[in-house]
């Protein structure tokens, strides 16, 4: 394998992984699947504090356990909030494990205080924020309308915001045009803009290649202001990830 592609996993919290050794065995399979001897970014799923907060500890040593056993070059943790993001950051530290990421829902849709504290933790920590969702499901791409909706719940989740957001999709629009570029292009640059790494999906090879169009420009400062201005007018955003702590 080339050694500028590297591979990230995550961990699922799942309610039977309740020691260290557990967390250990998932990653084993996961290079197991995939054949490698090293993950590059081994990232826990999610946290359990609303729920379990006893089973933080087997996570958290877990992920210690396999950085130390080299089986992952860098771990990372996934839906943590500001408040359990510091915490993890300095139960790691405990035992000189470096926290390199920490990947949430964050887009023009999904900027709001909650998301911005865990960016100023983030910060805080020198570590790397991992953007997911990036076009808030498709939201940003300018395909679709009220009278253009995808397919089962995600159409219904549309219908209900984009009434709403209006705002942020007509100086997507406009930024776009200006740009030469198409506003899911717009959308992710945005995201890099705020020292953020997008990670948007991609269904096919046009979409893909559509999403490189994000890269090797930026936004004038002028233009990333329009565009939170835009966004802050909205009386609609994307619903958080409900495994999201504080």
């Amino acid at each position: 394998m080339s050694s500028n592609i590297h591979i990230a996993t995550k961990f699922a919290a799942y309610p039977w992984r309740i020691t260290p050794g557990n967390i250990v065995a998932a990653c084993k399979g996961s290079l197991r699947r995939t054949g490698l001897e090293q993950i590059s970014l081994g990232q826990l799923h999610w946290s359990t504090a609303k729920y379990a907060p006893l089973q933080e500890w087997a996570l958290w040593n877990g992920l210690a356990d396999c950085y130390e056993a080299g089986l992952v070059r860098e771990v990372g943790v996934s839906n943590y909030g500001a408040k359990e993001l510091l915490r993890v950051a300095k139960d790691l530290r405990r035992r000189d494990v470096p926290l390199a990421s920490a990947q949430v829902q964050y887009s023009l849709l999904s900027a709001g205080t909650a998301q911005a504290a865990v960016k100023a933790a983030a910060d805080d920590l020198g570590i790397l924020l991992i953007a997911y969702s990036p076009l808030a499901l498709g939201l940003l791409t300018g395909k679709y309308s009220q009278t253009n909706l995808p397919k089962g719940p995600r159409g219904n989740l549309f219908r209900q915001l984009l009434p709403g957001i209006s705002p942020i999709t007509h100086t997507l629009q406009a930024v776009s045009a200006s740009r030469r570029k198409t506003p899911s292009q717009v959308a992710i640059n945005w995201c890099i803009c705020k020292g953020t790494v997008p990670i948007p999906g991609a269904k096919d090879l046009q979409q893909a290649t559509e999403n490189l169009g994000a890269l090797g420009w930026r936004l004038s400062a002028g233009e990333v202001a329009e565009l939170d201005a835009a966004a802050a007018r909205c009386k609609k955003s994307m619903v958080q990830n409900i495994f999201q702590t504080a």
